[in-house]
């Protein structure tokens, strides 16, 4: 049901950097949250750069392009030489050969420069974590602008710092994350900073030095079209299910390896990784040391049609990360109807509310306790998927986002022009 309303629909322009949503959450963000913002009758259009977000019919996409240096198709080269005779695009390049991160930067001015050009007359711009100079400049110089951050990035760098083993990984990781401080200054310049949970709201607060009052909480949803129980299949006794960006430290899947190694020396168990690890790289081969490849299975890349399929073939679900802004994988599989076990990392507590377990992160011996109860306790199981079910249904879809959300657009619009 849409929100009833006497203010006229918005025209919202969205900013994303990135927007595939085979990319990460920030693509899945911009996908539902548009669809959501038009469905409720307002104008919306999507500023990205590549790989381009696949979005609703009713939802208009402005391509950016940029060199596109992180393609997995062409990585770290330029399509054409002649690319490089644009100073931005040689800027890009450049930097991206110094170990740095430069498309937040680059996007920025590009959107800046966008939306000068072509003097579009938007309600509201809303930024998608790139919080460049350039998001800074149109807050200042064009339109009312506010931010979603979903978690404080300074969280990835801590957990990639603690797991590098030399100095030369440690001086490679400070200069990735050197973007860290122009989001920062960024972000203390609009008025309105929109996150996930209130845990991202502590978190970010602290860590990059902005009032409280500042933040509202809008929680991501669920895309129901997806993530559904699939009833026609019996589910296996003893098959646990994870979605992860495997070789991600912050990620946690090395205490769930371990925690299967555990479970397997007592009872019959496997793993399906909805994902895959890099060639040699630290999860491949702590697989192959705790002598476990016969029961972890890497799916690879799905398709968003396959995920309710793998849900209803686990018999739980896991989530390990250390950390979580918001945690879309305990949503997503609570919405599947899968008993979920989880840490206490960041706000998955928050999503999990009491429908899950919740054990301590990066602990591998919690993890194996409970995945042995779960599997071996179906009652339990059952109690806690239907439990699940009702707490996605109630809280996490994106309608009650998006209408959230349009009240966070008017505030801002209405104190940009009373300071006007």
């Amino acid at each position: 049901m849409k929100k009833k309303s006497n203010s006229k629909p918005l025209k919202i322009c969205l900013l994303t950097y990135r927007g595939n949503p085979n990319c990460g959450g920030q693509g899945v963000y911009i996908k539902y949250l548009s669809k959501a913002l038009s469905d409720l009758g307002h104008e919306v259009d999507v500023l990205s750069g590549p790989p381009y977000p696949h979005l609703d019919s009713g939802v208009h996409l402005h391509k950016l392009p940029s060199l596109d240096l992180y393609n997995a198709e062409h990585p770290f080269r330029v399509k054409k030489v002649s690319d490089l005779t644009n100073p931005l695009n040689m800027y890009e390049f450049i930097t991206m050969c110094t170990g740095q991160f430069p498309e937040p930067y680059t996007f920025g001015v590009r959107a800046y420069n966008y939306l000068q050009k072509h003097k579009m007359k938007y309600d509201i711009v809303h930024d998608n974590q790139c919080l460049a100079y350039g998001i800074g400049k149109i807050a200042q110089n064009i339109v009312p602008t506010i931010a979603t951050i979903h978690h404080p990035i300074t969280v990835d760098r801590t957990e990639e710092f603690k797991a590098a083993t030399t100095r030369k990984k440690i001086r490679k990781i400070k200069r990735w994350y050197s973007f860290i401080k122009m989001q920062k200054e960024v972000a203390r310049q609009l008025s309105h900073i929109v996150t996930v949970s209130e845990c991202s709201k502590i978190d970010i607060a602290q860590e990059f030095s902005i009032n409280l009052s500042k933040f509202r909480v809008v929680p991501n949803g669920v895309n129901r079209e997806i993530f559904y129980p699939v009833h026609n299949e019996s589910r296996p006794e003893n098959s646990i299910i994870v979605t992860n960006s495997a070789d991600t430290p912050l990620k946690g899947l090395r205490y769930l390896l371990e925690a299967v190694a555990m479970v397997k020396k007592k009872q019959s168990v496997k793993l399906t990784v909805i994902g895959e690890p890099k060639k040699n790289g630290i999860i491949k081969n702590l697989v192959s040391e705790l002598g476990i490849e016969d029961v972890v299975h890497f799916t690879g890349r799905i398709q968003n049609e396959e995920f309710a399929g793998y849900y209803s073939r686990a018999t739980i679900a896991v989530v390990p990360s250390l950390y979580e802004g918001f945690g879309m994988p305990a949503s997503e599989a609570m919405a599947c109807g899968v008993p979920v076990i989880s840490t206490s990392g960041g706000a998955l507590p928050e999503v999990v509310g009491d429908t899950g377990i919740i054990v301590p992160p990066a602990d591998a011996n919690a993890l194996a306790r409970e995945v042995m109860f779960l599997l071996n306790h179906p009652d339990q199981r059952k109690k806690m998927a239907q439990a699940g079910i009702k707490r996605v249904d109630s809280i996490f879809n994106w309608l009650k986002a998006a209408n959230d959300m349009v009240d966070v657009y008017r505030e801002a619009i209405d104190g940009y022009r009373r300071s006007a």
